[in-house]
């Protein structure tokens, strides 16, 4: 790797699509097994840049308020409770517009480098809608003038914020500048909640199952009773975060993340995050060690910092927390979360650092609020890991554990561009935005490394095996990540499958018109915390559900990512009489393939 030049696996170009898929799948997680994505070094500088324009912007905002010192004079204020208000409001504007998580090359976003505003502000482009045959006025697929006004008008509800002065409030400290003023707070709370009705991506790119929870703690509760509560919310976001990391899938995910981290060159040291490169890529004990090294962090640091009353501990705590959200940040995993992880570091520091227990403890406020509290914060979560095919993997708070919804979409060849033709959105196909950088052999080639790291976590196995077993040939389609075919699409994607679900399927339908057999998308569902299989469907977009069953979790994560002794075992428990290709299913070849007439 070097300052602007990628790390390619050695191979040519110009033929290299002609070999078979899984092949191919083996060639590139070998690759990334050793280089990662291998992106240039000025990549990672360009998401260095962006964090520092991030503090910078924050800082500017906050700095107008009415009893600062103005901007240089950081140190008299950022102890103000209305500098951490502002500037958690700030990372929620920062993500609504698309610059945070899910931006630049590392998101497979090149040219724009964004969607967010781009697209929220665009009409006609598509929104998804969480009940749209429940919830009046919220049917269609389709963004109108009212839901970019809408988006619009919470920005400007939130730059109101970030630009107003403090008001007095119950309990705040004496010097105090003041608070936010909840008249100016009640809006966006609304305006959220109808913009989530009409578009879920909207209200999940702000991350509102932390920052719109937080604006109704400073909206409602006095001083004492909103940092406890906003304490709550990190330590809840902590426990439930390492508790989906208990499975069987998180090793999968440390060993693929730190193969791309840029800081860890050396290949010979990758290769022993894997049982036995370059044969073995499943994760080694050592990936293991690492992976749960951080879920004990996790569960450790709420405990100790909710409680401790001993200064020493909580300092030690926090240092503790700080690196541990540094060090993911210097991975530069692939949904960029990178300013999600700064704020933690400030917020850490700014809630448990300068209020400490036993006046800013849970024992603190009443035992009824506490109940509510904690019962809020634990309902999606709980339920969310019993029933995680009923919630986003967000209010779940089951991040970057390995256990989503993920998608694979089969493109018959030519027929990818009709996304570009047929469906308003901020920019072309990636396939398009890469060609016009690398050409399109490289663009090819780096997709294809996209579902190969894929095909190197648990679900990728189902993946490729479902895929292969309704497809004639992998070598007549067009293979793709469903996070990036849904993130170009809808504006945003965070890992998020349950976006790129049936619903959104028959939208790209309406608009692109496939006939049957053109487009095959293969949807497989997180595993329940208490059941060790994974559900499964797979769709013909013109067609509808052609079939269902499940996997087993063991059979997830014994064979290498390119299938090397073929297919993993799936067990169908629905498959419609009626196929895509007409009265009655297709049938096998030797080798276990669908056979097709199709042209």
């Amino acid at each position: 790797m070097s300052f602007t030049q990628s790390d390619l696996p050695d191979v040519d170009l110009a033929t290299f699509g002609n070999r078979p898929h899984l092949e191919r799948v083996k060639i590139l997680s070998r690759h990334w097994a050793e280089y990662g994505f291998g992106t240039p070094w000025m990549i990672h500088l360009f998401y260095v840049a962006k964090i520092a324009l991030y503090l910078f912007l924050g800082v500017v905002f906050a700095s107008f308020t009415s009893g600062f010192g103005g901007f240089w004079d950081v140190a008299s204020y950022w102890t103000e409770p209305i500098f951490y208000q502002k500037m958690l409001l700030w990372t929620m504007l920062f993500e609504m517009l698309g610059l945070g998580a899910s931006s630049g090359p590392l998101a497979f976003r090149f040219s724009p480098p964004i969607g967010g505003i781009l697209h929220f502000a665009r009409p006609k482009t598509l929104r998804m809608p969480p009940w749209p045959g429940k919830v009046p006025f919220t049917r269609g697929s389709t963004r109108t003038w009212f839901d970019v006004a809408l988006y619009l008008a919470i920005v400007a509800n939130l730059l109101a914020l970030l630009l107003s002065n403090g008001v007095p409030k119950e309990g705040q400290p004496a010097d105090s500048v003041g608070l936010l003023d909840p008249r100016l707070l009640w809006p966006l709370i609304g305006m959220m909640v109808l913009i989530g009705l009409r578009d879920k991506m909207v209200f999940l790119i702000a991350r509102s199952e932390q920052y719109w929870v937080a604006a109704i703690f400073f909206a409602v509760l006095p001083f004492v009773e909103m940092i406890v509560a906003l304490k709550i919310i990190m330590c809840t976001v902590w426990f439930w975060a390492a508790f989906s990391k208990l499975g069987r899938h998180f090793t999968f995910v440390v060993s693929a993340m730190l193969s791309n981290a840029p800081w860890f060159r050396s290949p010979r040291l990758k290769r022993k995050l894997y049982r036995a490169y370059p044969n073995d890529l499943r994760p080694s004990k050592l990936a293991a060690v690492v992976a749960h090294q951080g879920t004990v962090i996790e569960f450790a640091v709420p405990v100790i910092l909710l409680f401790s009353t001993n200064r020493t501990l909580t300092l030690f705590t926090l240092a503790v927390v700080v690196i541990f959200h540094l060090f993911i940040t210097s991975t530069f995993p692939l949904a960029v979360p990178l300013e999600w992880n700064i704020f933690y570091c400030f917020s850490a520091v700014w809630l448990f650092g300068l209020h400490m227990p036993p006046e800013f403890g849970v024992t603190g406020i009443s035992p009824l609020l506490l109940a509510v509290l904690v019962g809020g914060m634990f309902l999606f979560p709980i339920l969310g890991n019993l029933f995680p095919d009923k919630i986003s993997f967000l209010p779940a708070m089951r991040y970057y554990a390995g256990n989503w919804a993920t998608t694979q979409w089969a493109f018959r060849k030519g027929t990818e561009d009709r996304l570009n033709t047929n469906i308003v959105k901020a920019g072309p196909n990636q396939i398009d935005q890469l060609t016009a950088l690398y050409g399109r052999d490289t663009a090819e080639m780096l997709l294809q490394k996209a579902v190969a790291w894929r095909s190197m976590h648990s679900q990728g196995r189902a993946l490729s095996s479902l895929i292969g077993r309704h497809v004639d040939s992998y070598e007549n389609y067009d293979i793709r990540e469903g996070e990036f075919v849904a993130g170009n699409l809808l504006g945003w994607q965070f890992g998020e499958g349950h976006v790129h679900n049936e619903q959104f399927m028959q939208a790209v339908q309406e608009r692109c018109g496939f006939a049957p057999g053109e487009v095959i998308v293969v949807y497989v569902e997180s595993q329940p915390i208490h059941i060790r299989r994974q559900q499964y469907r797979v769709v013909d977009l013109a067609l509808g559900e052609i079939e269902r069953g499940y996997v087993e979790l063991n059979d997830l994560i014994t064979p290498q990512p390119w299938l090397e002794n073929g297919p993993i075992p799936v067990h169908p428990t629905h498959s419609p009489a009626t196929s895509r290709y007409g009265s009655s299913a297709p049938k096998k070849d030797a080798g276990g393939q669908r056979k097709t007439t199709d042209a």
